[in-house]
């Protein structure tokens, strides 16, 4: 263990040194209570001895402070000692925070029964501290298991309504816009028909892959369900979200996963979207922008697809079509 004798005294120092040295510690040594709380604030000290009346701070008080602000990661075993005539004391100074007490003079014997038992204190809290780190990291995988989609590894349905809530909130917050663009795969139905639906799954795996590296690291994506994807782009205009709906359009086509089945060209996979934004001063909700963003896409896949509809503010919707340009 790592054992710091604080006392000001050269022969009980010296002695207390020389006993918990020989049992296999490691020691550090502090003439005084200032020189002791320092050593505890930046070491991994595990028991201290600290005598009760030291210049700067007294032991009662150097307990008191260790055990209001040292963290709770590891345990300090401490051992008050005081002199012979004072033991009527000893309960204020376990009030303060100590574990035990010894009386001068050193009886080495007592010395080595109370290190033995802080060894075993200090180990169980060690125990503990890791069997709570262990159950918080298992609870951590689990809620991110829980917001995760299983086929694709993105964000799943329940991440995505919670960040949108939290994007939503910041953008009334600090007057920011945010925008919302919902893909869908074109003639999947066709895809998983012809191909089965594993060489569907492996197509999902695919473009979520495509779709992760083509979005920004400020913008989320998730899955939606079925063959619908959502991308959440925080700051964002509705010109910077129609950019952002084409170059995501153009990544999926030249990622070229085959599409031979479907009735229109390219004979590839290809998506089409719908996109709003909000801005700062609009009465729309989240969900109001998901219906907007639902009504966009469906008009581009009407339109013809594999092409981007941006939603503006009411009757100024227009079109990102497959050159990138803007069609009316």
């Amino acid at each position: 263990m790592q054992v710091l004798i604080a006392d000001d005294d050269v022969t009980s120092r010296l002695e207390l040194l020389a006993i918990a040295s020989k049992l296999g510690h490691q020691c550090h040594v502090a003439t005084d209570g200032s020189r002791a709380w320092e050593v505890l604030a930046n070491e991994q000290i595990d028991v201290l001895l600290t005598d009760w009346i030291m210049p700067g701070i007294e032991g009662p008080e150097l307990c008191r402070r260790a055990r209001e602000e040292l963290g709770d990661d590891r345990y300090l075993y401490v051992v008050l000692i005081t002199v012979l005539g004072q033991q009527e004391s000893v309960l204020d100074g376990m009030e303060a925070g100590a574990d035990d007490y010894l009386i001068k003079p050193i009886d080495p014997f007592s010395v080595r029964t109370r290190l033995v038992a802080a060894e075993r204190v200090t180990a169980l809290h060690g125990r503990l501290v890791e069997s709570q780190q262990n159950l918080k990291r298992a609870n951590r995988e689990l809620l991110s298991l829980s917001l995760t989609d299983t086929l694709t590894g993105l964000g799943n349905r329940r991440r995505m309504e919670e960040d949108l809530t939290r994007t939503h909130a910041r953008a009334i917050r600090v007057g920011r816009s945010y925008g919302m663009m919902l893909l869908d795969i074109d003639h999947f139905k066709l895809y998983n028909d012809h191909y089965g639906h594993q060489a569907g799954d492996d197509a999902l795996r695919q473009l979520a892959l495509c779709l992760g590296a083509a979005v920004r690291e400020d913008e989320s994506i998730y899955r939606y369900g079925g063959e619908e994807f959502l991308v959440l782009m925080p700051d964002c205009s509705p010109e910077e979200a129609a950019l952002a709906g084409e170059r995501i359009r153009l990544a999926v086509t030249e990622r070229a996963i085959p599409h031979g089945f479907r009735p229109t060209t390219p004979a590839l996979v290809t998506l089409s979207g719908g996109v709003s934004c909000w801005a700062p001063g609009s009465t729309h909700s989240a969900p109001d922008l998901l219906y907007r963003a639902d009504r966009a896409l469906f008009e581009a896949k009407s339109a013809g697809r594999n092409r981007v509809k941006v939603a503006g503010p009411d009757c100024e919707d227009h079109f990102v079509g497959m050159s990138g340009a803007t069609l009316s």
